[in-house]
């Protein structure tokens, strides 16, 4: 199920985070990876007052983000949105505690969490989980050509002699 996310609605419900902060999309960004990580979730998150130029949709892993143009305000993207979804929409869950995005949300059979229950779910949840295991981290392009040299040498290439 892909949850939709009004962010500016969900920040001050997530310890750590306030809408002061210079990067705060970002850093509930980072938080929404990890849950989309524990919970095989994917989110659709929703910003508005993107700086002139900047506004655009952009991937983070399961992570969407939509930085609204300013002029067009979050909820009106979102609401557009499940609009657009047409019946699809019953399939999604909606993520805020503004009464015009619940409304619509209803409106279209999705599925409505208030941003303080979806951030007491995360908060319970996060402490059980563990840190990201090293070994399921990616391998970095040094990594990755090393690697390639071992399994296509059959042995460490530091250790190859020349070829005379």
């Amino acid at each position: 199920m892909e949850i939709i996310i009004d962010g500016h609605n969900l920040i001050p419900h997530i310890p750590g985070i306030d809408l002061s902060d210079a990067d705060d999309e970002l850093h509930l960004i980072a938080v929404l990876q990890e849950y989309c990580r524990v919970r095989r979730a994917k989110v659709r998150v929703f910003f508005d007052r993107a700086p002139i130029g900047q506004a655009r949709v952009q991937q983070f892993g399961r992570v969407t983000a939509h930085f609204v143009r300013v002029g067009i305000s979050a909820d009106a993207a979102i609401i557009d949105y499940l609009q657009k979804l047409g019946k699809q929409a019953k399939n999604v869950a909606v993520v805020s505690s503004d009464h015009q995005i619940v409304q619509a949300a209803r409106a279209v059979q999705a599925k409505v969490i208030t941003s303080a229950d979806f951030a007491a779910e995360w908060a319970n949840l996060a402490p059980e989980e563990p840190g990201l295991d090293p070994r399921e981290q990616p391998l970095s392009p040094q990594e990755v050509d090393y690697w390639q040299k071992i399994f296509k040498q059959g042995r460490d290439p530091k250790k190859r002699k020349p070829y005379k």
